[in-house]
C-alpha cells in the first residue's frame, strides 16, 4: 500500500532514468575537474547513447548557467541519434516568452515522436534575485499557458505576469495528446501548490524514508484539494558493485581527493543553492553517521561537492534492488539515477541492476503517445 494515493496505482513497473551531465557535473574524483569529463556535446551525447543502450527509459537533462550544454538545444541534437529513450528536459520558467516556449516544446515533441517530458524549474535566472512568490507565480502562469497551447484552439490568458488574447495554438500543438508530462520538484508551500494543481510527477531528492513520506503527504494534500492525484519520483545517485564492501570502498575513493572549501564553492555556484530543498540535503548530511550514512545504504558524501541531489544509494545489486522496491512500495513510480563518472556508473547499474527491474515509459503508461503521427499542423493534420 502506497503512502498516499498515486495516479499509477496499478502500474507494476517503474520509469528508470539516467542523468546527462550538461552542467559541468562529471568527475572521476568528486570536486576535481577532469578535462576528459567536460560537459561537451561529445561527452554528454555519449552519456545519452550509453543510457539508451543500457535500457534506461528516460534521461534528465538539467538546466543551469554553467559551462556545458543548453538544455533544449541539446535535446534537439539528441533526437536523430536516439530511438527509444525519453528526454526529461529542464525548463526554467520565464527564460523564454511562454508562447514561444510552447512552440519550442511542441517542436521537440514532434522531433522525438513523443519521447519528451518536461521538468518545470522555478529557480532564479543567472544574475537575478527574485522574490520566491513572484517566481512561483511566473511559473504557474507559464504552466497554465503551456496547457492552453497544448489543449485548446486559442490562447486567452489574463495573468499578473503575462496577458495574451486570441492567439491560435496551431504552431504549438505537440505530438503527445495533451502535451508532455510535467515533472516538478520543490518543498516550499508555493511549490507544493503549483505541483499539486498542475503537474504530473512530484520529484524528490534523497532523505530518510520517513521524511520522503512526509513530502508525499504534503503535496498529496494539495492535489486532493484540486481533485487530483500525482505520481512520485526520486532523484538519487548510485554506487552499485558486486559486494557492499566494494561499493563502500568506491564511495570513499570518490571523495578521496575532495577539498571541502572547493566543494563549498561548487555547491554555491548553482542557481538553486539557496533553496529549501538544498537546505534539507544539508540537514541530511548533518544527521549522518561519521561515515556519511543517514540510512544504511544512503550515503550523503555526494552533497559535499554538489548542490541539489546530494546522496547516493550504496551497496550490492541485491541491496540496491531492495531499496528500489521499498521506494516503489511507498508509491514512487519514477527514478532518476546518476553516478560518477556517469558513463562508468551507468554501465555498472546497467549490468548489475537493470536486468532485474521491470521498466516503463510514463508517457506511454499515461496513454499520451499516439500510435501514429497526430492530426496536428506539424503532424498529419490540415495545413492552414
Amino acid at each position: 500500500m502506497s503512502i498516499v494515493p498515486v495516479t499509477s496505482a496499478d502500474l507494476d513497473a517503474a520509469e528508470v532514468s539516467w542523468f546527462a551531465a550538461l552542467c559541468s557535473d562529471d568527475y572521476a574524483y568528486l570536486g576535481v575537474p577532469d578535462g576528459k569529463l567536460r560537459s561537451s556535446w561529445a561527452h554528454c551525447s555519449g552519456i545519452v547513447k550509453r543510457a539508451e543502450a543500457n535500457g534506461f527509459r528516460n534521461i534528465l537533462c538539467p538546466s543551469s548557467y554553467q559551462v556545458g550544454q543548453d538544455t533544449l538545444s541539446f535535446v534537439a541534437g539528441c533526437a536523430p541519434i536516439t530511438d527509444r529513450i525519453n528526454f526529461l528536459a529542464a525548463v526554467r520558467c520565464g527564460e523564454m516568452q511562454p508562447i514561444m516556449l510552447a512552440r519550442t516544446i511542441a517542436t521537440l515533441d514532434h522531433m522525438l515522436d513523443g519521447r519528451l517530458t518536461v521538468n518545470i524549474i522555478s529557480s532564479d535566472f543567472p544574475g537575478e534575485v527574485a522574490d520566491s512568490a513572484y517566481r512561483y507565480q511566473r511559473s504557474r502562469e507559464v504552466v497554465e499557458i503551456l496547457k492552453q497551447a497544448w489543449t485548446r484552439d486559442t490562447i486567452d490568458y489574463e495573468g499578473q505576469v503575462y496577458q495574451f488574447k486570441g492567439l491560435t495554438t496551431d504552431p504549438a500543438r505537440p505530438y503527445q495528446i495533451g502535451g508532455p508530462l510535467l515533472y516538478f520538484g520543490g518543498y516550499s508551500p508555493d511549490a507544493l501548490e503549483l505541483c499539486g494543481q498542475h503537474c504530473d510527477v512530484y520529484l524528490m531528492w534523497p532523505e530518510p524514508k520517513d521524511q520522503i513520506a512526509d513530502r508525499m503527504r504534503a503535496v498529496n494534500a494539495v492535489a486532493e484539494r484540486y481533485g487530483r492525484t500525482l505520481d512520485y519520483g526520486l532523484r538519487v545517485h548510485m554506487i552499485v558493485r558486486d559486494t557492499e564492501t566494494e561499493a563502500r570502498d568506491y564511495a570513499e575513493h570518490l571523495v578521496s581527493k575532495l577539498d571541502d572549501e572547493l566543494g563549498k564553492l561548487i555547491r554555491d555556484r548553482a542557481l538553486d543553492s539557496g533553496s529549501l530543498g538544498v537546505s534539507h540535503q544539508a540537514k541530511a548530511r548533518e544527521l549522518a553517521d561519521k561515515f556519511g550514512y543517514v540510512e544504511r545504504h544512503l550515503w550523503t558524501g555526494i552533497g559535499r561537492a554538489r548542490s541539489g541531489c546530494g546522496a547516493a544509494l550504496v551497496g550490492s545489486a541485491d541491496q540496491v534492488l531492495s531499496e528500489i522496491e521499498a521506494y516503489r512500495k511507498m508509491g514512487i513510480r519514477a527514478f532518476i539515477f546518476s553516478g560518477y563518472p556517469h558513463m562508468d556508473e551507468c554501465d555498472h547499474f546497467g549490468r548489475l541492476v537493470m536486468p532485474e527491474l521491470k521498466t516503463c515509459s510514463l508517457p506511454h503508461a499515461y496513454g499520451r503517445v499516439p500510435a501514429h503521427a497526430p492530426a496536428t499542423p506539424l503532424g498529419t493534420g490540415e495545413r492552414r
